[in-house]
């Protein structure tokens, strides 16, 4: 029901429609404070939530890189460029044809993806898995083989396996590819008005820069979308890890098993070819150390320890005297 003017307000409204001062003034106020919006904007995804994904794969970049660093012995940038909410009819337009495109799943939910290869990396990647320079631009055609195929599905294993590890600070989500296709319009994620996720990032191998994209259909995002926030990022700590366990405590753990070499030189002796020619069972080598002088211990080929031997409980043994400091 429309709103009763009084008659002061009546007279008021008159007077400033005669002087014009009012409409002019209150018309520049409002042009001030008017802020343009796209009302069509997919927000399902709040600010907050969208910081926590990009933390969450800028620590994938970096697992990432180290990868294709010792991969391709080359030097590997990865930099994660957005993270967008767009429609998915705006991303299918943006995918080139042909494409080098793995659609994936997480298991034991509804939420679908693809990951996104630009042809250009696709065909470095695989020129420098099997030994060449990266040189890709003698090749016309810009179609994936079944055999560049073969050789890209080692890579992207380990991107499923890299994005499992670093989304384990919201839970633990097992990544699986499903298939490739090289047209995105067999790779249907979701329908083309619904919203989707679109990580890009940028990758310098040597002084040449490629893009790879990761898209999330976000109409399954609300089982998570609830666990996505900014404490769950104040940790590296994967979910799994339970009682408090500190990155530290686990990796100081890892560190306590792992097995090393270790050797003892009692001495060493010089002998021309032809005395080792004729050594046979019961003679003797003179080494240069004497006996209860201390020898070196090594651990992984370096002298770290000085001991002296002897026997314990009938094993041969060597008793730890001294602990040699490295200079770096």
């Amino acid at each position: 029901m429309a709103e009763v003017l009084s008659q002061q307000e009546i007279d008021q409204l008159l007077n400033n429609m005669q002087s014009g001062e009012t409409a002019e003034s209150e018309t520049s106020e409002v042009n001030k404070e008017a802020v343009p919006f796209d009302f069509r904007l997919p927000n399902r995804i709040s600010k907050n939530q969208i910081r926590t994904i990009r933390n969450i794969h800028e620590n994938f970049a970096e697992s990432f890189s180290s990868y294709l660093m010792n991969k391709l012995q080359s030097i590997i940038n990865i930099n994660v460029i957005s993270v967008d909410q767009i429609y998915y009819s705006e991303y299918v337009l943006s995918v080139s044809n042909p494409a080098c495109l793995y659609t994936f799943g997480i298991e034991h939910t509804d939420i679908k993806g693809i990951l996104e290869l630009s042809t250009d990396l696709a065909f470095t990647l695989v020129d420098r898995l099997l030994g060449g320079g990266g040189e890709n631009g003698s090749k016309k055609s810009k179609v994936i083989t079944p055999i560049e195929q073969k050789v890209l599905v080692e890579v992207v294993d380990r991107v499923m396996k890299d994005l499992r590890k670093v989304w384990q600070i919201i839970d633990d989500f097992e990544f699986s590819i499903d298939k490739f296709e090289p047209d995105i319009d067999f790779a249907q994620i979701t329908s083309q008005s619904e919203s989707v996720l679109l990580i890009t990032f940028e990758i310098f191998i040597g002084d040449q820069s490629y893009l790879m994209n990761v898209c999330f259909a976000t109409y399954a995002f609300d089982s998570i979308l609830s666990k996505l926030s900014s404490q769950n990022t104040s940790t590296i700590r994967p979910v799994k890890y339970h009682g408090g366990t500190s990155a530290k405590a686990i990796i100081k753990q890892h560190l306590a098993e792992t097995k090393l070499n270790v050797s003892v030189l009692f001495g060493k002796a010089l002998l021309s070819f032809k005395q080792i020619m004729e050594l046979k069972n019961g003679d003797v080598i003179i080494l240069d150390k004497k006996v209860g002088e201390e020898v070196d211990v090594k651990i992984n080929q370096k002298v770290l320890f000085k001991g002296t031997t002897g026997n314990v409980n009938g094993h041969k043994a060597v008793k730890i005297t001294k602990k040699i400091e490295i200079m770096e």
